[in-house]
């Protein structure tokens, strides 16, 4: 099911820390960044903290300027965004200031922690989610019962460190201040974990005031069925490609990604790319690696459209051409209509040869753009 767009927000230290250990909060940011942020607060249609940040610095998470608030308004939404907070215990303090500033709130918490927190008279709507916190639950709940499709997230680093280990994380902004704090047991942003491997994709640095503002995104594909935040960019990048092919009343336009487990790219393709008008997208990206390369093993093949199990134009079919390379997983946006071959089932076929094939739905659109010729809408 699909998932908010989670962008992770941050301000540490040049040795890495999010505060001191003193009772007052330590300021890391400029004026100039809390405008930014406050920006990025209006552009967003939800808010999450975790309940240490409740406890440790009492937020309001407020978008503090009246001219954007009047443009969330004449856009339709709320003057704020839902906030949002995490409490595996529901033990909170009901008089602090995230429940009664702002506009609506709402607990995710277990079974227990919602009779603690309505025993407390928490002002929110409590939402347990079984015994133990699930964050894809969680995320799947607000996108599916909130309408929230972009959540920011700032902090603490306890809940930035589940997002990023779980890959659930779409971007990352971090803000690097000038000083140090020096404390070995002051809170970091991140924690230790079993993070998603590889480079992070740098999308932008920008110096604000005497502060330095890095966005990055994760690059590492999900494992087997789980679905991480990259996958998602990917399988974008491949009906990006589909939009490339050269126009075919007979053919499909597909493109085709083949990424490394550790976020490298191998390779791309798309349809009918080097002027062979039967060239498929998989078959084309696959021809531009080494099949050699020890990376395919344990690589990710994403298609915009289902890659096809029986084909006139090839004696092999791109399922078996992915089998062949020794790529165990595939993530694509369209199952293949039945619009040249009947009961295609390349899906079938990857899971037959010991694949794992990922479907991720809310790209069928995409994918099917640039074939509207052939299926319509």
């Amino acid at each position: 099911m699909p998932h908010p767009y989670v962008l992770l927000s941050a301000a540490v230290s040049l040795d890495g820390y999010l505060d001191d250990t003193r009772p007052e909060r330590l300021l890391l940011s400029s004026p100039a960044d809390f405008d930014r942020v406050d920006e990025v607060r209006a552009s967003v249609d939800a808010i999450l903290v975790g309940a240490g940040t409740i406890r440790a610095d009492n937020p309001r998470l407020l978008v503090n300027s009246p001219e954007r608030r009047a443009a969330r308004v004449a856009a339709g939404k709320p003057d704020y965004p839902l906030k949002v907070t995490v409490s595996g215990s529901g033990d909170l303090d009901p008089a602090a200031r995230f429940w009664h500033t702002g506009g609506e709130k709402v607990l995710f918490t277990t079974d227990k922690g919602a009779q603690r927190a309505r025993a407390l008279g928490i002002a929110a709507d409590i939402v347990p989610v079984g015994p133990d916190l699930d964050w894809r639950l969680l995320l799947e709940h607000l996108y599916g019962e909130r309408g929230v499709r972009r959540l920011m997230v700032e902090g603490g680093g306890h809940i930035h460190t589940q997002l990023l280990t779980q890959g659930l994380a779409d971007e990352l902004q971090l803000v690097l201040a000038p000083l140090f704090v020096g404390t070995s047991d002051a809170p970091r942003l991140f924690g230790p974990g079993a993070y998603q491997g590889g480079r992070l994709r740098l999308l932008e640095t920008r110096r604000i005031e005497d502060v330095v503002l890095m966005r990055y995104a994760p690059t590492a594909p999900g494992v087997g069925g789980t679905v991480s935040a990259a996958d998602r960019h990917w399988l974008a990048s491949a009906c990006e490609l589909a939009a490339q092919c050269p126009p075919s009343g007979t053919a499909f336009s597909v493109g085709a990604v083949v990424v490394a487990a550790d976020g490298t790219e191998l390779a791309r393709g798309h349809s009918r790319e080097t002027g062979d008008p039967v060239a498929h997208a998989e078959e084309a990206a696959l021809a531009k690696i080494d099949p050699t390369d020890p990376r395919l093993a344990t690589a990710t093949v994403y298609s915009s459209l289902e890659p096809c199990a029986h084909r006139a134009s090839r004696p092999v079919p791109c399922a078996r051409l992915i089998l062949d390379a020794g790529v165990r997983r595939v993530v694509t946006a369209w199952r293949e209509p039945d619009t040249f071959v009947a009961g295609a089932d390349g899906t079938g076929v990857l899971v037959a040869g010991g694949a794992d094939v990922v479907v991720l739905g809310e790209y069928e659109a995409a994918a099917k753009g640039p074939n509207r010729h052939l299926v319509g809408g």
